[in-house]
């Protein structure tokens, strides 16, 4: 196994003094070490997973998601029904749900939850996850009636993800913008107690929770506190997680896999099945990528196979693919290494190589500005620049730490971006990204074209399984030549279990690992 530098030591050191919490507490706190933050815990206003990560744990959803990714299962809904044209979704509640601030949740709540979202004034994020709502209401205190304008065939999937979060919107109306920021008060396992930016989140055991989703078998929290910690180095949160003072990571170093399942002391979990895509993004109206060709020639340009082998170590999966569902999508031609024929197109595109190893064009550098979120990118980046270098195009890279970086990710400034998101299904993939509603987030590519709103949209609304995908394959087909990603490959979850902790079993949703934390406990 590889010894940790002695330069991180004193990072180690640091770790552990910045966890007065977890001393405070030892017997029934459990320490989270995560990579990434969130710009807020607000369900319809962020995308950013560091924000699902503790949403699942202190909000709770209607549906609840298996492990297989694909199979809805009571939450605070208890059970539902669909009317034959799949128009109509009548649930019924659990009545002994309370928010952590001892508010009993109805279906008020619920129907006022999906009001605050949809308002055009609240600027909620990915709509189309509640489907094309026709009207949300509450015929009595434990039934919901949601009715849609047509047929939506993922919604009980959807109804999973954390952008259904139920949400007191007495608090909403209280703290205004401050909403998820100073405060947040939920029906989850845990109760958010505090956030201190680049540092941590703190949860407290919700008092009387018995009514998680069915997949676990006791539905109770195990512990007092859960701490979600910031800790940017990957070899510190290794080292923290193998010596115990640590609990639990999704966010350990790939190469150091195979030596965590020797270790008798520590469980290690692989989420299965698992959809996440690294990839970088190109602006389609930036003068330099407007070009197809250049688009396809700086895909061709990049040597996934090596890259995927020097940042992951095999633990994962070169993307021939933009993504890693089985919808078919052409030939992919262009997701493939192949310097000699990104020279070619590039010549061919008027972009001559000058005397100091870059392209030019009219006077003008073949040079793109890249926006990304600082951490792990900084690796994969270097090797992405390596490549491009080589056929003669300038990558200018900018990092930004993940509390200011979604802010620089909404801006037209930047011609290319790094992003890496989790999706249960081709459907849910491409609706994220590519709607022309979504411009500018998440659909950052500025990528407007009718025929795939309008394939979207009748792959959405499809009740026949193979004639959705179908439907979607042409979409992704169309996205596939337009080369408006390069997708550099697909990940793995494994989720590491620290000394103190018993088993704890990865979920693959939206890549959080841990999903509602119900099975986290003490050894």
């Amino acid at each position: 196994m590889k010894s940790l530098p002695q330069t991180l030591a004193p990072l180690v050191l640091g770790c552990l003094a910045m966890l007065p919490l977890a001393n405070a507490w030892a017997e029934t706190t459990v320490t989270i070490l995560r990579e990434l933050e969130s710009e807020r815990y607000d369900p319809p206003r962020t995308t950013a997973r560091g924000a699902a990560e503790v949403l699942f744990m202190a909000g709770d959803t209607l549906v609840g998601l298996d492990y297989d990714m694909k199979t809805p299962v009571p939450a605070v809904a208890k059970s539902w029904t669909v009317s034959p044209d799949g128009l109509t979704y009548t649930f019924q509640l659990r009545q002994d749900v309370t928010f952590c601030s001892g508010k009993k949740m109805t279906a008020k709540d619920v129907v006022a939850t999906y009001d605050h979202w949809l308002d055009p004034e609240t600027k909620g994020l990915e709509k189309w996850r509640a489907g094309p709502v026709d009207s949300i209401t509450a015929p009595d205190d434990y039934t919901v009636v949601y009715k849609l304008k047509q047929p939506y065939n993922e919604l009980l999937t959807q109804m999973a993800h954390y952008m259904h979060t139920i949400i007191n919107i007495d608090q909403v109306k209280a703290l205004g913008k401050d909403f998820g920021v100073k405060a947040f008060d939920g029906t989850g396992p845990y109760c958010f107690v505090s956030w201190t930016p680049r540092d941590q989140v703190v949860l407290k055991r919700h008092e009387g929770y018995d009514w998680g989703p069915a997949i676990y078998k006791d539905p109770r929290p195990k512990v007092d506190r859960i701490v979600w910690k910031i800790v940017p180095e990957e070899s510190t949160r290794l080292t923290a997680v193998q010596g115990g003072q640590a609990d639990l990571s999704r966010y350990l170093p790939q190469w150091s896999i195979k030596d965590l399942k020797a270790d008798k002391r520590l469980s290690v979990s692989k989420a299965d099945p698992f959809y996440w895509t690294f990839f970088l993004g190109f602006k389609l109206d930036k003068p330099v990528l407007a070009d197809v060709n250049v688009r396809r020639a700086l895909n061709l340009a990049i040597n996934r196979k090596a890259l995927t082998e020097a940042i992951t170590f095999g633990e994962a999966t070169p993307a021939t693919s933009m993504l890693a569902t089985s919808t078919p999508a052409g030939k992919n031609e262009y997701f493939r290494y192949d310097p000699a024929e990104a020279n070619r197109l590039l010549d061919a595109a008027g972009w001559k190589m000058g005397s100091d190893g870059y392209r030019y064009k009219d006077g003008q550098k073949l040079s793109i500005l890249h926006y990304g979120i600082a951490g792990y990118w900084k690796d994969i980046l270097e090797a992405v620049q390596g490549d491009m270098k080589k056929v003669g195009a300038e990558l200018r890279v900018q990092l930004f730490d993940s509390t200011a970086a979604w802010g620089k990710l909404a801006t037209q400034e930047f011609d290319e971006f790094s992003m890496s998101f989790g999706y249960m299904s081709t459907g849910e993939a491409l609706n994220s990204y590519f709607l022309s509603s979504s411009i500018p987030v998440p659909n950052r590519m500025n990528w407007r074209d009718a025929d795939t709103d309008r394939w979207l949209a009748e792959g959405a609304a499809s009740l026949d399984p193979a004639k959705a995908d179908a439907t979607l394959s042409q979409a992704l087909t169309k996205l596939s030549e337009a080369a408006v990603w390069i997708p550099l490959y697909h990940d793995s979850l494994y989720l590491v279990a620290g000394p103190r902790l018993k088993p704890v079993r990865a979920h693959g949703i939206f890549g959080t690992g841990t999903y509602k934390g119900l099975d986290i406990e003490l050894k």
